[in-house]
């Protein structure tokens, strides 16, 4: 492509481009740089609980319990924390993308909704597990740790569906400029949701033009 073509489409280029887009760019990614880290150490956390808290269970270590005891109580501080910038960042998917959220809002709901049971669900039992020490009996208590564990990871995989979905989309068709014939589930379960799952390496891509997401 010539220079003198290249000059002619930029400034087409530059009206197509909403604006406000890069602030709005810039300001997900530095909440979700910042609530990445934190849904990590929410997610590993629990196993680690579990494996030290059974270590004192069955070998009598005293240490491994007080392990287990303080890393609860970091992960209550990191999921605190956690909570308050995942709420920013369901305002945000609203608030920045629009578009998005109100032309697919429908097909994307379920994950969105299971995310949410599963934060809730880990928030219960990350209170029961706290609450329990001294107060339960062992090996109950230590159970209390499981539905915090697959809890995470089923909120991690809700998210990570989300990611898919916006690379491969499916689960609806666009009848007329209309987004109709939603299957939610067909939409969770797209073709590279497990690929991407079990990568944990999901890289997110556009499916629709910058003017139509913040519109």
């Amino acid at each position: 492509m010539s220079t003198a073509v290249l000059t002619d489409l930029l400034p087409l280029a530059t009206t197509l481009e909403p604006e406000g887009l890069l602030p709005a760019r810039q300001q997900m990614a530095l909440s979700l740089g910042w609530h990445i880290v934190l849904a990590c150490f929410g997610v590993a956390f629990p196993a680690m609980i579990f494996v030290a808290h059974w270590r004192g269970i069955a070998r009598g270590d005293a240490v491994a319990l007080g392990l287990a005891q303080r890393w609860a109580k970091v992960s209550a501080v990191l999921f605190a924390i956690g909570a308050v910038s995942g709420t920013v960042l369901s305002f945000e998917m609203g608030l920045l993308w629009p578009g998005l959220m109100g032309e697919f809002g429908d097909v994307l709901g379920l994950p969105f909704a299971l995310e949410g049971l599963s934060f809730f669900v880990e928030a219960i039992f990350l209170g029961i597990y706290l609450y329990g020490w001294g107060r339960m009996p062992p090996r109950q208590h230590l159970l209390m740790v499981i539905p915090m564990a697959i809890a995470g990871v089923v909120g991690t995989f809700c998210v990570i569906s989300v990611n898919a979905w916006m690379n491969a989309p499916s689960g609806f068709r666009i009848i007329d400029g209309e987004v109709t014939d939603i299957d939610p589930w067909a939409a969770m379960f797209n073709g590279i949701v497990v690929l991407q799952f079990a990568q944990g390496l999901p890289q997110a891509s556009p499916i629709a033009s910058p003017q139509r997401l913040q519109r």
